[in-house]
């Protein structure tokens, strides 16, 4: 079983929700990876009997730090309509919620589509693009294959601030999987922390809330496969101890997959 599969893996109990468990491999520098958190709580919505449709949004607050171990995921369809459902997702630990979420699902029907924005300009082959490393950084780093064309994170925090914290690069998952609906979520949050680029200086922070809006079915992730996907990712102003971010992730061939924002907050 692929790494990821095992920390969406959800066990059933008598009262209608499921158990979860953190997981090594998806560790960050002080606990679990948050796009593992956002794609378990997912999970836990694809799974139910309840379910109508695909993912269109997803949005996860963090109300307390998830600690490694076990947790608990309580997901309910809040309202079902003809063609959508809006649901409340709940992970609890001993302490109380950790995260609330809530997820937008619907049937799609086809329509007039378009696309306004473009995908990253002149970017070259993954192939011509050295892999970054993974040495002495967190595990969950080493879960994804990532090749920079602009933007890598520092080598060294020298403090010499850049003039914008604009990234492009190609990734995926390592070793590579099919991509879903899960995986597409926790790779949203795999651009790494823009004040890191912009300032070039480790700061502490923290995501306190992440919205993804998926823009692909499940047609066009079966397409896409596990090759790369193109990823950009830049913030937009950072202010008395906050700053957002905003990502996009295109298909190998050009199709915007998703986007996503978050916010997130620093310490000086």
């Amino acid at each position: 079983m692929h790494e990821f599969d095992q920390v969406i893996a959800l066990t059933p109990t008598p009262d209608g929700g499921c158990l979860a468990h953190t997981s090594a491999a998806y560790a960050n520098m002080i606990g679990p990876f948050g796009g593992a958190t956002c794609a378990v709580l997912l999970n836990a919505v694809l799974q139910h009997p309840d379910r109508l449709g695909d993912p269109v949004a997803f949005t996860l607050n963090f109300t307390a730090p998830v600690a490694d171990g076990p947790f608990r995921i309580s997901a309910r369809a809040a309202r079902t309509n003809r063609s959508t459902q809006h649901w409340v997702i709940e992970a609890s630990q001993d302490d109380g919620v950790v995260a609330l979420a809530t997820a937008v699902l619907a049937l799609r029907r086809p329509t007039w589509s378009d696309t306004e924005a473009r995908a990253p300009q002149d970017m070259p082959a993954p192939d011509s693009l050295p892999r970054m490393g993974t040495q002495q950084r967190p595990a969950w780093v080493q879960r994804y294959d990532m090749r920079f064309a602009e933007g890598e994170f520092p080598q060294a925090f020298d403090g010499q601030e850049q003039i914008h914290s604009q990234s492009r690069l190609w990734l995926r998952d390592d070793p590579p999987r099919p991509l879903d609906f899960p995986a597409l979520l926790a790779i949203s949050d795999s651009f790494f922390p823009r004040i890191f680029i912009r300032r070039r200086r480790l700061s502490p922070i923290g995501t306190v809330s992440i919205t993804t809006y998926f823009h692909a079915d499940a047609q066009a992730l079966a397409a896409q496969g596990d090759r790369f996907l193109m990823g950009s990712a830049r913030a937009h102003k950072f202010h008395n101890g906050f700053f957002d971010q905003s990502g996009e992730l295109w298909s190998h061939d050009g199709q915007l997959l998703a986007t996503t924002h978050q916010t997130v907050y620093f310490k000086d």
